[in-house]
């Protein structure tokens, strides 16, 4: 990381010449490079900090027997997971202590383009807040993927002219790297001297060779914690990731008790607004990490300097002199929720809440709205497997509790309903090609009706799950109509009656309400859910997650059924 360089008047402040800004006197300033808590004031001017030390002070702050740390960062996110506009992201996480993420806006990028994601870091400019962003790579994440827009090696290249892009984000399509697909590899290399960031689930011996040797720096699918460290070895930088689906710090943090903190940083990836609300945003990683051994002083490392250094944030991620004053202020290092929140040396956030007046707001421009468009009004039968054979067996995905991970599972047609199997269907919603996939699921449990979404990774077209029957159906095309005419968002339908709906309006992804109002429209989507059977805890978040065909095992899209294993579209039936 190469360290700011800051104008005489800094320099004159930090030589105790003039007068700072402010002083947070009394304090233990944690030195990241030590991983020390050191008794001292620490001085600010201008957003600097300029020294550690008592100096004479226009404010001075008593923090007295107060843990002082640099601002969290993320070192891996998508805003669109959060179902928030910037504005309100911002404003739900800087009380908990980030003031800095690295986002990956691919899903906006999959619907609207690169004006998408231009919008979104023209909206996030005035916020106090380091809104990094990384290109998006896989646009679409794979040749099986119908977005509705794509982004080619030039484009990724027009947004790494921005100041605000720091690399190239996830790339997913991993058997292409390892295949050295040439328009793959052209979008790695115009990444130039910056980051490249990986996503390669499962991936190991010579196709992790091939994938490194591609130039891909990082990878946060780490689900087990031998593919971790095998990853760890040969180079790779291991996000250790705490999201609302993928939780995987307690199965990885034996890495880091064992191997200390190089090239390991921490990681949200998809957080839903309730989870935000309820448990924090990366310091409730950070506490996951200390309850699973990890020491504080290890996860604060891993949540500031190791992801400031990874992406190039030259200016952030430690409390030492000549870096920008995003400082927390703790009163216990036990609940890790900071009393005080410093962004440029300015108070956003007090005990837990937003200095009034501190965000102004920018909405979303108009245009990013109305987004789904479907060829037709959908009926029933379209949304079902037709020319079945009493004696078929089928290809089921498995889905599972606490992972995006699916499996294959062979049922007989006899059997779905004894084994609680769901139809699944996946409609093209942004160029009206009318194209459907349809499969069957196991996992959800649904007795009946339907529930589906506009929030599908990463093309984000309709995803609609239901029950086996001529009535669920109807009900899974009743979901899909009433998506289309509000514009997106998440639906749950039972017998023909809306029973619940949360409104994305943004790009069929994202409110501009506030976090409490849509985590209060998620949690009774939820319920209703749980009316109609479903037996796991986000099924929305998991539904969303069916149509991302780079990771195993098999996936849906509007193309059809994806074997990820054998990078190829497989029949829903199997030979006999």
């Amino acid at each position: 990381m190469v360290k700011p360089r800051n104008d005489s008047n800094i320099i004159k402040a930090a030589r105790g010449e003039e007068r700072v800004d402010l002083l947070l006197q009394g304090g233990k300033v944690f030195s990241t490079s030590t991983k020390e808590w050191i008794e001292t004031d620490l001085a600010i001017s201008r957003g600097i900090i300029v020294g550690w030390g008592h100096r004479d002070a226009k404010e001075v702050v008593d923090v007295s027997d107060c843990y002082l740390t640099p601002g969290f960062i993320d070192s891996h996110m998508h805003l669109e997971s959060t179902k928030l506009w910037v504005d309100e992201f911002v404003a739900t996480v800087l009380p908990h202590g980030t003031t800095a993420v690295a986002a990956d806006p691919h899903e906006i990028a999959n619907v609207l383009g690169v004006e998408g994601v231009k919008a979104l870091i023209e909206s996030s400019i005035p916020l106090p807040f380091t809104f990094g962003v990384c290109a998006s790579s896989c646009v679409p994440a794979s040749r099986f993927e119908s977005p509705g827009a794509t982004l080619n090696a030039q484009d990724i290249a027009t947004l790494l002219r921005d100041d605000h892009v720091l690399g190239v984000a996830e790339m997913m399509n991993y058997p292409g790297v390892i295949e050295a697909d040439i328009d793959v590899l052209a979008k790695i290399a115009v990444a130039g001297n910056k980051r490249v960031d990986g996503h390669s689930p499962g991936v190991s011996g010579f196709a992790l060779d091939a994938y490194l040797c591609a130039g891909i720096e990082s990878d946060h699918e780490c689900t087990m914690y031998q593919e971790a460290l095998e990853k760890r070895r040969k180079g790779m930088w291991i996000f250790l990731r705490e999201g609302s689906a993928a939780k995987n710090i307690a199965e990885l943090s034996r890495l880091v008790k064992e191997f200390g903190t190089d090239h390991c940083a921490l990681c949200t990836d998809d957080r839903e607004p309730k989870v935000l609300l309820e448990k924090g945003h990366i310091n409730d990683c950070i506490r996951v990490a200390v309850e699973n051994g990890i020491s504080v002083e290890d996860a604060i490392v891993m949540a500031t300097s190791n992801a400031a250094d990874y992406h190039g944030l030259t200016n952030l991620g430690t409390l030492s002199p000549g870096y920008q004053s995003d400082v927390l202020v703790f009163e216990s290092l036990e609940s890790l929720e900071p009393s005080l929140v410093y962004q440029k040396g300015r108070l956003v956030a007090k005990n837990g809440k937003m200095v009034p007046g501190i965000i102004n707001a920018k909405p979303a421009p108009s245009w990013m709205r109305n987004t789904v468009h479907l060829n037709h009004e959908i009926s029933s039968s379209d949304l079902t497997l037709s020319n079945l054979d009493s004696n078929s067996t089928v290809r089921v995905i498995e889905v599972h509790e606490g992972s995006i991970i699916t499996t294959e599972r062979l049922v007989a047609l006899s059997q779905l309903k004894v084994q609680r199997v769901n139809r699944l269907a996946v409609v093209e919603r942004h160029r009206k090609t009318g194209r459907i996939g349809r499969a069957f699921t196991v996992g959800f449990g649904l007795n009946s009706g339907a529930i589906a979404s506009t929030v599908a990774h990463d093309a984000h077209n309709l995803m609609v799950v239901g029950g086996l029957s001529d009535q669920d159906a109807g009900d899974m095309a009743t979901a899909c109509n009433y998506l289309a005419s509000k514009g997106g968002g998440q639906v749950v339908v039972h017998k023909g009656d809306v029973l619940a709906f949360t409104p994305l309006p943004i790009a069929g992804l994202m409110s501009e309400s506030p976090p409490e109002e849509v985590a209060k429209h998620l949690a009774q989507a939820q319920q209703a859910a749980r009316i109609l059977g479903s037996s796991i805890n986000e099924p929305f978040m998991t539904l969303s997650f069916l149509g991302l065909s780079v990771i195993p095992e098999l996936r849906l899209t509007d193309q059809g059924l994806v074997d990820v294993r054998l990078f190829e579209l497989v029949d829903p039936t199997v030979s006999t």
